[in-house]
């Protein structure tokens, strides 16, 4: 179809902006929002990336701190760009300026940056890094990573399993390999969405036991296994990395541990045909998978990692629309 001939977006106003659903709130975890947050935020999205949010900057003067631990691509691209396209500011303090824990107390960062900052992401290797940082800062903290959870990432996998899947609810989304972070957060948004998910691990390798077990009291449809049968027929087939930052003395074990469950073109076969393949990157070709995977007709990593940018705006306007310029 001609570009010429592609229908405009309908631009939204500032008079016309949903109202902000999560003002003021952290988010720790995907359980920090409810099934309907969840819709909201999915929805913003959506929006955004059809270009209607173009004519406003409803993030006009509000300020972000990015706290890195961890190296990164995705996190600190997509949160960076999107402030300057919200019209807000963010800025990048890694770990050598800060040193979290040791060269300042995390409270005391905490402290310092609530005076200065609307909103603090943290992309850490401590759950509890983060549960500090909000138990001492009265602006919003966002995990953008821990070794427990991934929520932001998981925001931008069921926009991408929306886009083309349609509903989640009772799709079966199957989660190979480590039952590290990304793994907890596929059950909790199972929670969420009403999906069926299914995590496949060799033994040792499972979830977080607390994680699956207040999953499973909350009536969510997990399934926790060591048999890759269970790939077979899978609407989503998702995978990471085996060798995560701060495992690399593991790194043979591990890799002789995940022996048989890399995704191939082979495994990607075998899935539903309409099915998809996901995984947050960055991938570690010739261990959990290979180029040939993430090429494939049914991948749609790279759609993915762009909805990390759609995603995370519309998750920064929940969180922080409601708050004011303090200059």
């Amino acid at each position: 179809m001609p570009t010429s001939s592609l229908p405009s977006p309908t631009l939204l106003t500032a008079d016309t902006l949903p109202a902000p659903v999560m003002a003021g709130r952290d988010f720790l975890s995907n359980l920090d929002m409810t099934s309907a947050e969840l819709r909201s935020v999915l929805d913003t999205a959506a929006s955004m990336k059809r270009g209607e949010w173009r004519g406003v900057k409803p993030l006009a003067g509000l300020s972000l701190a990015l706290v890195f631990e961890k190296a990164s691509l995705r996190t600190r691209t997509t949160f960076d760009v999107g402030m300057y396209q919200l019209g807000g500011h963010a800025i990048t303090l890694s770990n050598q300026e800060i040193g979290l824990g040791q060269r300042e107390r995390v409270s005391d960062v905490a402290r310092n940056l609530e005076r200065w900052v609307d909103g603090i992401m943290g992309r850490v290797y401590l759950q509890q890094t983060l549960q500090e940082l909000a138990d001492h800062a009265c602006v919003p903290v966002i995990n953008g990573l821990s070794d427990m959870l991934h929520p932001v990432q998981l925001l931008a996998d069921y926009q991408t399993i929306e886009e083309e899947l349609g509903s989640a609810a009772s799709k079966r989304v199957v989660y190979i390999g480590d039952g590290n972070n990304l793994a907890n957060s596929h059950i909790h948004m199972g929670v969420l969405s009403g999906s069926d998910v299914t995590i496949v691990t060799p033994v040792g390798y499972e979830p977080n036991g607390g994680v699956l077990q207040g999953a499973l009291k909350r009536g969510a449809a997990v399934t926790l296994t060591n048999d890759l049968a269970a790939v077979e027929g899978a609407d989503v087939l998702y995978t990471d990395v085996w060798i995560s930052m701060g495992q690399e003395a593991e790194a043979d074990i591990r890799r002789r541990a995940f022996q048989g469950y890399q995704v191939t073109p082979q495994m990607l076969e075998s899935i539903a045909p309409d099915g998809i393949f996901l995984h947050c990157l960055p991938a570690h070709y010739g261990e959990e998978t290979v180029p040939e995977a993430t090429e494939h007709p049914k991948s749609r990593v790279f759609d993915q990692a762009e909805n990390r940018l759609h995603a995370q705006k519309a998750l920064l306007y929940h969180l922080l629309g409601a708050a004011k310029p303090r200059w």
